[in-house]
């Protein structure tokens, strides 16, 4: 899922990357379930989606077996996931979603310019906070959590991206 072969050569017409710590709980969770969202509103094949994480820690595993099994109770499957760590092939995303503050500041840091940062959470009109926890040191409940403001998250990011793919049409 957050392979590098495709994104030079893309097609899609909007390129989205969610970034979490090490890319083993959050980030892959939400590509997973936006996937599937963006696929179910007939438009996967205008967009790219892949996740990474700011750390290096998981690079080539698969995400943690307790975001698996939250994402298998919800209808979804991330068993193709490989964590990658946040590098070039991401940098020239359209949008670099973040799970927590941390990662945007990690992300400005890496000079990623703050319009095409943005937090997750912000796609939800009724949250309150803003960060999305960090479930890894956690109990199955958090990842439970993690995929409801996931959820929660997705209407108002299908929103983004309708318009976006929308702008394109018109250029």
């Amino acid at each position: 899922m957050s392979g590098t072969s495709r994104v030079s050569e893309r097609t899609e017409d909007v390129y989205v990357v969610f970034v979490c710590t090490g890319n083993i709980c959050r980030s892959p969770m939400a590509e997973v379930i936006v996937r599937d969202a963006v696929e179910d509103a007939g438009l996967g094949d205008r967009v790219l989606l892949r996740s990474c994480g700011m750390g290096g820690w998981h690079v080539g595993q698969p995400a943690d077996e307790r975001a698996l099994a939250e994402l298998k109770a919800a209808g979804h499957d991330g068993a193709d996931h490989r964590a990658s760590q946040f590098g070039d092939e991401h940098r020239d995303a359209d949008l670099l979603i973040a799970l927590d503050s941390g990662h945007v500041r990690a992300l400005r840091g890496a000079g990623v310019p703050r319009e095409r940062i943005r937090l997750l959470r912000s796609f939800d009109p009724a949250a309150g906070e803003v960060d999305c926890a960090d479930p890894y040191y956690g109990t199955s409940d958090d990842f439970t959590v993690v995929r409801e403001q996931i959820d929660a998250a997705v209407p108002g990011l299908i929103d983004w991206v309708r318009e976006t793919c929308a702008d394109m049409s018109e250029r």
